[in-house]
Formats: structure tokens, C-alpha cells, sequence
């Protein structure tokens, strides 16, 4: 296990120093296409608002159906109110990547990966799956970019930068190797591998919207600023090739996406169950109602909510960029009449409206035309056109999960005084098993590659030595958590040689210097490895 996890700490030293967390020579050394495109100010301006507003109202559409459907089509009818957009001001779609812009616009262009996750640890706001165990991880001490990686977050390929990373394609237009070097620096902060992907894909397109106004055209040179080797570049892929096989049946598509791509969620939460927040997934769905909307805004949003999942995030992204697209004024009334009566008042959280958002992303967008050699005017910018170019290759190279275990099974022995809990009203628990007793043990027979251990997190919650196979693992189970914050990831390993192994538990003495007490509870087991026959 120490080896497995020594190695995956060299690979991302490694991807670190080539693709790096602050400036590296990739950034140097960019490739510029010499063809300059321009754009009027004013179109900038109007593009700009429309790929917040798309966002603002893609979430207020999807909203009410988010994870309600999953592994199914939404057939119910999706009421639309333009007031619903009111709501959005308190979504965490929109001030998350909020304060990431605020870390540019008062650190500056060349915050760090590091500053951007202490900006993170002392957020207020709720957190779940990537940002969650982020959060969690900066207040024990894990700096960014170790905060994301598959070593210490087992969310590390969730969706939450891609839902995040909109405002860095906003800022990037024609500029989609500047959106990878933002995106690189903050999505690091809570994700890797196709985590990360997700989110330099949907800036990718951004960045091409500016210029594209066919969507599948937008979706393929999005698609070229990820490795095309990655598990997240084959889903696209799949999903163009079924589009052109069937450009006028999107359910047929969703079909195909379901049994082909829906089955290898490494998230505990989603593992054999129909929940998926695995990134790659829920871009599918954002590319699904780019390509068979095509072009019309209230298709497009409605086709993504209806794939299911995360359905207010993939409207939110997928109408973001036809935002950028047609420009707000080419928004239909129908959708965004709403928008002027909030557009001054603050997203929670931030120091933001929707008015000041506009105008401090198109501040970063002029500032980072000038830093690649482009021109301002009083009337246009003059954008050095770029050609999107991939990262290098990462990825979290794990088997599937294969089974769920409850806390009651045979594979488990309790040593010392365990309560059975049946039903632990904390987030995503069912039953636990509970303590508070220094030494006490408990001891996991498996089978497989890899396992992950969840339970409740608490404000008053102790830690747990970890023992693999006899050797103590240089990583304890804490579960401490901050306020609102809300994670079940106790302890992982993947990468382990196919045959049994054991875990045993033992319970400390001590507890996180923030912790009122030492509660464990621990809950379902995941086990990783190859399917069974």
C-alpha cells in the first residue's frame, strides 16, 4: 500500500512540475496561433452576460429535479417561472466559482494553487463529494494540491470543478491553453484526473463559443483541450459518434450513454447504487443537450435536466455556454425577464451581483488578452487566437467497485463496546457501527484491489489507526469535520494486489484539537477489484 500511494505522490510531483500548480514553462511556452480574432467590446460584454445568465437559469431550471432522477429519463413536466431565478443567488452553482474569481481579482492572475485552497479551507458555505472532502482535508493540514488527489480525496473525480469552472472559460475567450493554466491552478484545489478534466473541457468550450456558433463544433474543440486518451475523452468521444449515428433521438444517445458509461463511479455514495456524481457522467449529459439542442436555449436546458443526475449543474454548464453563443440579448425574454429585477443584488457568499460579476470577468478577460499579446481599443479587443492543447495525461487508475458491504456483515469482527445504530440520521448514513472507546478495534476481511470506509462526521468525531495487511498506514481515519460540511469518506486505498487483505481499525485516544469528543461511526464498505463472474 505504501508503495502504491509513494507512486501516486511522484506522478503528481511530476504532472505538478510539467503542468504546474503556479507558473511552469508549459505556460511559457504555449502555442499561439498567429491568426488574430477580434471581437467588439460590446459583444464581448454581451457574451459575457449570457454565459452568466445561462448558468443563473439553467440551475433555477434544473434546480428542483437535482439527483431526484437517476440511472432514468425525467418524463414529469418542468415548470418555468421567470421569478425562479431569484433563487439563484443562493446557489452554490454560482458563488463557489464566485470566490475563486474574487482570489484573481484581489490576490491577482498568478494566485497559486496553494492560495486558492486557503481561501477554500475558511469558507462558510455548505460543501458536499470533492469540495467537501477539500475543505475537510485543508483544515487537517493537506495543502492544495494534495487536497484533490485520489491519495487523500475520494472524490477526487466528482463533478465539482466542472461545475465550477465556468468563470475561467468566461474569462479565457479564443484563449483555451490560458483556460487549462487557470483551470489547472484551481481545480487541483478538489479534484485530479478526469475530475480535473471535466472542468478545462467546459472551459474549453466557453473558450470557443466566443467564435463557434455551431454547438458540435464548440463540444469537439472543447473536447481537444483534455488528453484524448482519458477515461473522460472516450465518454465525449461515444457521445459525438452516437449524436452523428442519430442526430434526432437524444434518448437513444442517453441509452447508450446509461449502459456503457454508468457503471465505474468511484464515489462510496454512488458505488452498485443508481446515484452518479463521477464528472465524466454528468459531461455527457452537458454535451447531450449542447448537441440535440441545437442552438435552441430551451431545448438545450431541458434535454440535460432530463438526462438526470446532477440536473441542475449540467443545464447550469450546457446553457452557460449557449450563453456565450447567442449573446444575452439573444436569450429569449421567455427564459431570462427575470434577470434585470435581481441583477444588483449580492450572490450569497460573495461580493458579487450579477452586475459586478460581468464586469470584473470581463476586466480579468481584457487583462489576459494583454498578457498574450493581444490588443485593447476603445471599441474592440484583438484576441491571438489559440489552439487548444491537451495537458499531460493523468489518471486514477482503479478498478470498479464490486461490492457493498453494511457494518453487520460476515467480513467484519467488533472488538471492544460497539453500539448498532440501525439508522444514523447523519448525511448518506444508514446503519453504523459506534464509539466512543479508546482501543477499541475492528477488523475487515476482503478480497479485492481496493476499499473505502465511510462513516459520520461530526463536529465532535475521534480518529482511528488504520492497519493494512499488518503495516500502519502513514494516513488515520479523522472524523472531525468543519460546519457544513458534508462528507462520509473515513479511509481509501486503491491499487492493491489482486487477493485478500486485511483492515483492522483501532480507535485513539486523541481527537482533532477542534473536536468536542471522539465519536466513530462507521458505515458501508466499498470493495474494489474485478467484477465477480
Amino acid at each position: 500500500m505504501l508503495k502504491n500511494r509513494s507512486s501516486i505522490i511522484v506522478l503528481t510531483a511530476m504532472l505538478v512540475g510539467l503542468y504546474g500548480c503556479s507558473k511552469s514553462p508549459n505556460e511559457t511556452k504555449a502555442l499561439i496561433n498567429p491568426k488574430e480574432k477580434s471581437l467588439n467590446r460590446s459583444v464581448l460584454e454581451d457574451k459575457v452576460r449570457g454565459g452568466w445568465v445561462g448558468q443563473m437559469i439553467g440551475v433555477a431550471y434544473g434546480a428542483p429535479t437535482e439527483f431526484s432522477s437517476n440511472g432514468k429519463i425525467i418524463e414529469a413536466e418542468i415548470p418555468w417561472n421567470p421569478k425562479n431565478i431569484t433563487e439563484t443567488l443562493n446557489q452554490d452553482d454560482l458563488y463557489v466559482e464566485m470566490t475563486f474569481a474574487h482570489v484573481m481579482d484581489t490576490v491577482g492572475l498568478d494566485a497559486t494553487t496553494e492560495q486558492y485552497g486557503d481561501m477554500f479551507r475558511d469558507t462558510e458555505y455548505k460543501l458536499w463529494h470533492a469540495n467537501a472532502g477539500a475543505r475537510r482535508l485543508l483544515n487537517r493540514g493537506i495543502k492544495a494540491p494534495m487536497s484533490g488527489h485520489p491519495k487523500y480525496n475520494m472524490h477526487a473525480n466528482d463533478i465539482d470543478f466542472q461545475i465550477e469552472a465556468d468563470f475561467i472559460g468566461l474569462m479565457t475567450p479564443g484563449l483555451p491553453q490560458e483556460a487549462n493554466k487557470y483551470a489547472n491552478r484551481v481545480g487541483r484545489v478538489m479534484n485530479y484526473g478526469d475530475g480535473l478534466y471535466g472542468g478545462m473541457f467546459v472551459d474549453g468550450m466557453y473558450a470557443a463559443a466566443y467564435f463557434e456558433n455551431n454547438p458540435r463544433k464548440v463540444v469537439e474543440t472543447g473536447l481537444k483541450s483534455i488528453p484524448a486518451a482519458s477515461r473522460y475523452a472516450q465518454v465525449i468521444e461515444d457521445v459525438l459518434k452516437w449524436h452523428a449515428d442519430s442526430p434526432a433521438d437524444w434518448r437513444s444517445t442517453w441509452s447508450l450513454i446509461e449502459s456503457k458509461w454508468n457503471a465505474h463511479d468511484f464515489c462510496p455514495d454512488g458505488a452498485h447504487l443508481d446515484f452518479n456524481i463521477d464528472a465524466s457522467l454528468n459531461g455527457a449529459y452537458i454535451v447531450l443537450g449542447l448537441l440535440y439542442g441545437n442552438g435552441d436555449f430551451g431545448k438545450t436546458i431541458e434535454i440535460s435536466t432530463r438526462a438526470g443526475q446532477d440536473s441542475d449543474c449540467n443545464p447550469s454548464s450546457a446553457a452557460g455556454i449557449l450563453g456565450v453563443i447567442l449573446g444575452y440579448q439573444e436569450i429569449p425574454d421567455y427564459w431570462k425577464s427575470g434577470v434585470p429585477a435581481i441583477a444588483d443584488e449580492k450572490f450569497a457568499y460573495t461580493d458579487y451581483s450579477l452586475n459586478e460579476i460581468v464586469e470584473s470577468t470581463i476586466k480579468r478577460a481584457e487583462q489576459i488578452i494583454k498578457m498574450v499579446g493581444g490588443k485593447i481599443t476603445d471599441t474592440e479587443v484583438i484576441i491571438p487566437y489559440q489552439s487548444p492543447l491537451e495537458p499531460p495525461l493523468e489518471q486514477w487508475e482503479a478498478d470498479p467497485p464490486k461490492l457493498r458491504l453494511e457494518p453487520d456483515d460476515s467480513s467484519w469482527v467488533w472488538q471492544g463496546q460497539w453500539i448498532d445504530i440501525p439508522d444514523s440520521n447523519l448525511w448518506r448514513l444508514g446503519p453504523v457501527k459506534e464509539t466512543s472507546e479508546p482501543g477499541a478495534e475492528a477488523i475487515l476481511t476482503f478480497n479485492g484491489t481496493g476499499v473505502a470506509i465511510t462513516g459520520g462526521t461530526t463536529q465532535e468525531g475521534g480518529r482511528v489507526d488504520v492497519f493494512l495487511d499488518g503495516m500502519k498506514s502513514d494516513y488515520m481515519i479523522d472524523a472531525w469535520i468543519p460546519e457544513r460540511t458534508y462528507d462520509n469518506d473515513y479511509w481509501h486505498v486503491t491499487g492493491l494486489k489482486p487477493g485478500e487483505h486485511t483492515l483492522r481499525l483501532v480507535v485513539r485516544e486523541d481527537s482533532h484539537e477542534q473536536s468536542t469528543g471522539r465519536l466513530i461511526q462507521v458505515s458501508t464498505t466499498v470493495i474494489y477489484g474485478k467484477a465477480i463472474p
